[in-house]
Order: C-alpha cells, then sequence, then structure tokens
C-alpha cells in the first residue's frame, strides 16, 4: 500500500509516495530527498543531531513519522542560508568556534534558529545552555554554542529594530 503526503521543503512544495508509513522524518530527508545535512546520531530522540524546524517548531526528525506531517512545512540546515549569504546563527557558529568535529552542528544550529524564534533564548548563558540541552555535542563545544545562540539572537533583534525604523 502506497501513501502519498504532501510536505514543503525548504519552501520547495513536494508530493511523495510512502510504500511504508513507519519512514520517519529523518529517513525520507535523508534517503529519499537527498538532504544529508540532518544527521542520523542516536535515532532515538536523545541526541538532537537530527533537528529540524516543523512549521517552526523543533522537531528530533528521527521520532516524527513522515505520514503524520502531511501539509507540513520542513526547514533543514540546507534550507536556512540565503543562496551564499549564512544565517546569521551559522555566521555566529563560525565566529563563536562553535564546533569541533561539526556532525552536531546542523541539529544545533537548527535548535537555536527555532529557540531564537520561539523568543526562548532570552540573554541569559544559562537559560540558553538549558533549552539546548536536548541537543548533545560529543566534544563539548557547548560554550562556543552558547556564545553563539546569543551573538545571533542580539543580531537578529538588531536587524529586526533597524527594519522597523
Amino acid at each position: 500500500m502506497s501513501l502519498s503526503i504532501t510536505l514543503t521543503v525548504n519552501a520547495v512544495p513536494r508530493t511523495i509516495a510512502l510504500d511504508d508509513p513507519r519512514v520517519t522524518l529523518l529517513d525520507l530527508l535523508r534517503e529519499r530527498l537527498d538532504l544529508t545535512g540532518t544527521k542520523k546520531g542516536c535515532d532515538r530522540g536523545q541526541c538532537g543531531a537530527c533537528t529540524v524546524l516543523v512549521d517552526g517548531r523543533r522537531v528530533n526528525s528521527c521520532l516524527a513519522l513522515a505520514v503524520s506531517l502531511d501539509g507540513a512545512e520542513v526547514l533543514t540546515i540546507e534550507g536556512l542560508a540565503e543562496g551564499e549569504v549564512p544565517h546569521p546563527v551559522q555566521a555566529a557558529f563560525i565566529e563563536h568556534d562553535a564546533f569541533q568535529c561539526g556532525f552536531c552542528t546542523p541539529g544545533q544550529i537548527m535548535s537555536a534558529v527555532g529557540l531564537i524564534r520561539e523568543a526562548q533564548a532570552g540573554d541569559d548563558p544559562e537559560r540558553v545552555r538549558e533549552a539546548m540541552s536536548g541537543n548533545l555535542c560529543r566534544c563539548g563545544a557547548y560554550k562556543g554554542i552558547t556564545e553563539a545562540v546569543l551573538e545571533a539572537q542580539r543580531r537578529l533583534a538588531a536587524d529586526a529594530e533597524e527594519k522597523a525604523a
């Protein structure tokens, strides 16, 4: 039995036939849509390497069945930059050396983008660390990650103020 779902992935509408209703969003992205920036870490929702935004909210894509997301808007790391211009969170991660091996970086960045969009980051490093605690970094780059999130949030807030003025 084949099921058909429609997703908007990185602003591109896609209709996808699923042969198996048990396919996760992570496997759909990586194996069917060739969007391999989203990483498969634990495959149990414990590490956050597979974090993407679904309808603007942070989701561990390894835990989400693709069939349950029919009609959703999905944003992955590949859809974050505007052409060659990195998203402010991506730029802040580079500037603050917020990665080492880089495996967790896409999930960390997507979680940070979601956190900032949810207006949950605040300006307290401890609050950011707590809100990002679902994303693990085996290399221990947490200090740089926290600094990058705070810096990106300041930049995005300044950009929003500038546009409003």
